[in-house]
């Protein structure tokens, strides 16, 4: 049984993720989210709901004791929270840590997507020089499909496809965290076969 804290914990992804998390494993789950009463339907006795803010570097902190693993699906000003991250997973000795950020940040897509991914590369950049023990998830566009359907690539490697479902991004997730040796220090693209 894992400790495990759920960053990001309101956003599309997450509300796959956390349910998946739930049936699949016997993880203890913990949800940080600035508005907690919108994560009510996860309640549980292995669910603890914490209100905090990731620019909030102490509650985040007090977030992280005694966990083993943290999933961050966030929007936002994305840089200064992968700074934030990184410090307090560092202060309290936790290392493994999935990152999601979005295809097409290392150019691998062949499309130009402009200015739009400098956040998603920039936080990308703080979590591979952090030195922890980092999955970096680049998933395609999402879609809400039911299909378990997906192929993975690698950092240099061309991104394939262009969509990826939420439920397929939570079954990787779910072997990430099943096995959490796999992939680590890797920056690994997810779409649709």
């Amino acid at each position: 049984m894992q400790n495990i804290l759920i960053l990001g914990a309101t956003g599309s992804l997450a509300a796959q993720i956390i349910p998946t998390l739930l049936a699949e494993t016997d993880d203890n789950l913990t949800l940080f989210a600035r508005n907690p009463s919108r994560l009510a339907q996860f309640k549980s006795e292995r669910v603890q709901i914490v209100q905090g803010d990731m620019m909030n570097i102490e509650q985040l902190s007090e977030a992280l004791k005694g966990k083993d693993m943290v999933y961050a699906g966030l929007a936002g000003n994305l840089e200064p929270m992968a700074k934030n991250l990184v410090t307090a997973m560092k202060s309290a000795q936790v290392k493994r840590l999935i990152w999601v950020s979005s295809m097409g940040i290392y150019g691998e897509t062949g499309e130009d997507h402009g200015a739009i991914l400098d956040p998603y590369r920039r936080s990308a950049q703080i979590i591979e020089q952090s030195g922890l023990d980092y999955t970096i998830l680049r998933p395609g566009w999402f879609t809400n499909g039911q299909e378990i359907d997906y192929q993975l690539t690698h950092k240099g490697e061309n991104f394939k496809g262009h969509s990826v479902s939420r439920k397929s991004i939570a079954d990787f997730v779910l072997k990430l965290v099943q096995h959490p040796e796999l992939e680590i220090k890797q920056s690994v693209g997810i779409a649709k076969e």
